[in-house]
C-alpha cells in the first residue's frame, strides 16, 4: 500500500468549497464528509443544518443518515461475504440450492448474477403488489420473467439485493437486521442500525412526500424497504460518517486475523463481473474505475461511500439531498470530484 500520509488534508482543501457551493445553492441542506487511510488522522468537513425540523444544528460525523442504497454494501455484501467465508454459501450455485421451493426462472440465478446485477430482473421493483398475497416475497420475485439472459447485461436494479436480503436469514440461521447487527458490532460499528429510529436532531430527516406533511424521518426513504418493515438486503439501514470511516478501515487494512476476510472479499469483489459505463465496471456490488484504482457506491438520498484499495484512501460522504426533492445533477459534481480525489495518482 502506497503511503500518502498528506492525501487527507489535501484533498479536503479541494473537497471543502463543492460541499460548501452544494449547501450554498440550495443543493442540500448539509453535508458531512470524513476523508483518511489506516493509520493517519482522519479529517472531518461539514457544512449547513439537517433541515429545518432539526433546527440551527450542523450535522458531525455522529450524525445518523439514513444510507438508502449504501446498505447494499454495509450489510448484504459483507453478509454474503461472511457466508462464503464460512463454507455456506457458493456464489455460482443456483439459488434453489438455498431454497428449493424458488420457482424459475429466477431459481436457477446465481449470488453472483444478484450481485453483479447481471441477473436479468425487472427493474421495476414494484413490490406492492405483492403485498399480503400470503406467498413469499422471494417466490414471486423469481416467478417474474426475465429481461435479459442472466450474465449477459449489466443493469442496476434493487431485485437482487431484495432477494439476497430474504436468502441470507436461511443461510446464515437467523433475521437479516440480527445478522447484519452481530456483523457490526463485531465490527465496531456502534451507530449502525435498521430502523424505524426515533426523530432527533442528530438523525437527518428526508423527502416530503405530501405538501403540509412531516417529512420521512426515521424510517427508510425507500418505498420497497418500508414496506418491508425497514428490514431489506438494498435498503433501510441508518449510520453515521464515523461509522462508515470505520468500516472503510477495516476493509482496507482488517485489526486482526478475524477480520482478515473482509479485505480479501474486498479484493475479490472489486474484479470486474460487466461493464457499467464508460471508464466503469461492476464487481460484486461495487462499482469500480477502469484503471482499477477506486471502488464506489451511491445511495439515493445523497451517500457516498469511496475506497481505494492500492493507497488505502477513503471518503466518506453523507448527505440528505433529497430534503429538497431528488435531482440526480444536484450531488453529481461533489461525487465526481470525491471519486477523482480518491482514484487521483499519489
Amino acid at each position: 500500500m502506497h503511503r500518502d500520509d498528506t492525501w487527507p488534508e489535501r484533498a479536503a482543501a479541494e473537497l471543502r468549497p463543492a460541499l460548501a457551493a452544494a449547501v450554498s445553492h440550495g443543493n442540500v441542506p448539509g453535508a458531512v464528509a470524513v476523508l483518511g487511510r489506516p493509520g493517519t488522522a482522519l479529517v472531518v468537513l461539514t457544512h449547513g443544518t439537517l433541515g429545518a425540523e432539526c433546527g440551527p444544528h450542523a450535522p458531525d460525523r455522529h450524525t445518523r443518515y439514513d444510507l438508502a442504497s449504501l446498505t447494499k454494501v454495509l450489510a448484504t455484501w459483507p453478509l454474503v461475504g461472511q457466508a462464503r467465508h464460512a463454507a455456506r454459501l457458493d456464489l455460482d450455485a443456483p439459488i434453489r440450492t438455498i431454497d428449493a421451493e424458488l420457482p424459475p426462472p429466477g431459481a436457477d440465478l446465481t449470488v453472483r448474477q444478484l450481485m453483479a446485477h447481471t441477473s436479468g430482473l425487472l427493474p421495476e421493483t414494484n413490490l406492492a403488489q405483492y403485498h399480503h398475497s400470503g406467498r413469499p416475497l422471494a417466490h414471486h420475485l423469481c416467478a417474474e420473467p426475465l429481461v435479459s439472459t442472466p450474465g449477459t447485461e449489466h443493469r442496476y436494479v434493487d431485485r437482487g439485493f431484495i432477494l439476497l436480503g430474504l436468502l441470507l436469514p436461511t443461510v446464515l440461521g437467523a433475521p437479516l437486521d440480527r445478522l447484519a447487527d452481530d456483523l457490526w458490532r463485531d465490527l465496531g460499528l456502534t451507530a449502525t442500525a435498521y430502523g424505524p429510529l426515533p426523530r432527533s436532531p442528530q438523525l437527518a430527516p428526508t423527502e416530503q412526500r405530501l405538501l403540509g406533511a412531516p417529512r420521512t424521518w426515521g424510517i427508510p426513504h425507500d418505498p420497497s424497504a418500508a414496506l418491508l418493515g425497514g428490514v431489506a438486503g438494498h435498503a433501510g439501514v441508518f449510520s453515521t460518517a464515523a461509522d462508515l470511516a470505520a468500516f472503510a478501515e477495516r476493509l482496507l487494512d482488517p485489526p486482526d486475523p478475524l477480520a482478515a476476510w473482509l479485505a480479501a472479499w474486498l479484493a475479490e469483489s472489486a474484479r470486474p463481473q460487466a461493464a457499467a459505463g464508460p471508464g466503469l465496471h461492476r464487481g460484486l456490488a461495487w462499482l469500480g474505475t477502469g484503471d482499477g484504482r477506486a471502488l464506489y457506491h451511491h445511495g439515493y438520498t445523497g451517500t457516498s461511500l469511496y475506497l481505494s484499495p492500492a493507497t488505502g484512501r477513503y471518503l466518506v460522504l453523507l448527505t440528505n439531498a433529497v430534503y429538497h426533492g431528488w435531482d440526480r445533477a444536484r450531488l453529481t459534481p461533489v461525487r465526481d470530484l470525491a471519486l477523482r480525489l480518491v482514484a487521483r495518482s499519489p
